[in-house]
């Protein structure tokens, strides 16, 4: 469940929600308190929890926070110790479902810099319809970036330095602000999985060339793009990262160049996992993406020696000739979507070669029926008999497409901790 807590809350001077009279009182009383004594001599047991150390607190604050982060938020109005221990916790994870949350955020941040530094995880996710009566230029305490060039949300993100997941669902016009927070040196140092998705009117695809400084961030291992277009250019700057540590790449509903993907995979140093997805009618119409699964093929050639596992369900794309993958040494698992894609479409020109088969695949699966072309089912049938490697990995039994599932996930980056952990600002 998600527990809500109001950050509003903690408006009152001495910074944790109660009024400094009472926290005076309270402090005065838990200094005493550690002296006082039962009548056999010995402390009482809330003394005793009041002197454990902070590292002790922390654990079982732990605990309390996976039971019932509500109690967690009650607890941490007891007296300032508590308040900071309890503080670095209830942060951790930060869901942002409107923009006010993220705007009393960033005003909190005026008593408690340090608050941005607890957050590990953040989520943005609010249509166009909550952020049209805002004003984003207000004041953003402990960051650099000045409200003449970047929006409040921007501003704010910049604060969580110890950020890890960050997953962006927001309006269109956030797109530059956010974009420019991947081009900062400092910021977001410690960052490893971001999803990216940007509202636009009528549909339409965001231009991912806003946010192009993402596949150079020197922390990032996995990235979830989705409903994103990128043409021929790619990361076309004279500064390219090279050796970068990205493993895992989703491309969702994008209309992407295979130009411009064979560009972006020069920068990693060993991707693992690729996956690209369309729906079955594209909407609007694809502009940038090549119509042949060759030239996808060819753009992932770069990695050839580290994907463990390629995935294209993208079932209006054709197939000019037979897929060569005898190179992809570290391949295990494939997925497309028609069994004539690996052998080319058929057309008055005689097939002269075969699918080559990445020699230690163990999973050749599909998305659709088989058996449409029936030249390409007597091929598929002949590979078998004739490789051992094709025989063990061909699936005859249809995967099911996973772009619906994908396109429509409220939440692209996958998550071991309880949903108990996450915090919902209201």
């Amino acid at each position: 469940m998600n527990a809500d807590k109001s950050i509003s809350d903690n408006t009152a001077s001495d910074g944790y929600g109660r009024n400094s009279a009472t926290t005076s009182s309270n402090n005065s009383s838990h200094g005493a308190s550690s002296e006082s004594t039962s009548s056999d001599g010995t402390s009482s047991p809330r003394n005793r929890l009041a002197d454990l150390p902070d590292d002790i607190l922390a654990q079982i604050f732990e605990v309390l926070s996976d039971t019932s982060p509500r109690d967690l938020c009650n607890v941490s109005l007891v007296n300032k110790t508590w308040h900071d221990v309890a503080d670095s916790i209830l942060y951790q994870d930060v869901h942002f479902e409107k923009p006010e949350h993220h705007l009393v955020f960033g005003e909190s941040l005026t008593r408690r810099e340090r608050r941005g530094s607890a957050i590990h995880y953040a989520s943005l996710e609010y249509p166009a319809s909550e952020l049209s009566h805002l004003s984003l230029d207000g004041h953003i305490a402990n960051t650099h970036y000045t409200p003449e060039h970047f929006d409040s949300l921007s501003r704010t993100i910049s604060t969580m330095s110890n950020l890890r997941e960050l997953e962006v669902s927001v309006p269109v016009n956030l797109l530059h602000g956010i974009g420019a927070l991947f081009n900062g040196p400092f910021d977001l140092a410690c960052l490893k999985s971001c999803s990216l998705f940007y509202q636009c009117p009528d549909n339409a695809y965001w231009d991912l060339r806003e946010n192009i400084h993402i596949f150079a961030h020197p922390t990032l291992e996995t990235l979830f793009i989705r409903r994103a277009k990128l043409d021929y250019r790619g990361f076309d700057f004279n500064e390219r990262p090279h050796e970068l540590p990205l493993k895992k790449l989703h491309l969702i509903e994008c209309d992407i160049s295979d130009d411009a993907l064979s560009d972006i995979l020069e920068l990693p140093k060993a991707l693992e996992e690729f996956v690209m997805t369309q729906s079955t009618e594209p909407t609007p119409e694809l502009e940038e993406s090549s119509d042949n699964l060759g030239d996808y093929m060819v753009a992932l050639q770069s990695q050839c020696e580290s994907l463990h596992s390629i995935t294209i369900d993208f079932p209006t794309m054709g197939s000019r000739r037979s897929l060569r993958m005898r190179d992809f040494v570290a391949l295990k698992v494939l997925r497309v979507n028609w069994d004539w894609q690996l052998f080319g479409r058929k057309s008055k020109k005689p097939r002269l070669d075969s699918f080559g088969v990445p020699p230690n695949l163990e999973i050749l699966e599909f998305f659709n029926e088989l058996g449409t072309d029936e030249e390409v089912t007597e091929l598929l049938d002949y590979l078998k008999a004739t490789s051992t490697v094709a025989a063990r990995a061909v699936s005859t039994t249809l995967a099911k497409s996973i772009n619906k599932t994908l396109a429509n996930r409220p939440h692209l980056l996958s998550r071991k901790r309880v949903d108990s952990c996450t915090i919902t600002l209201t």
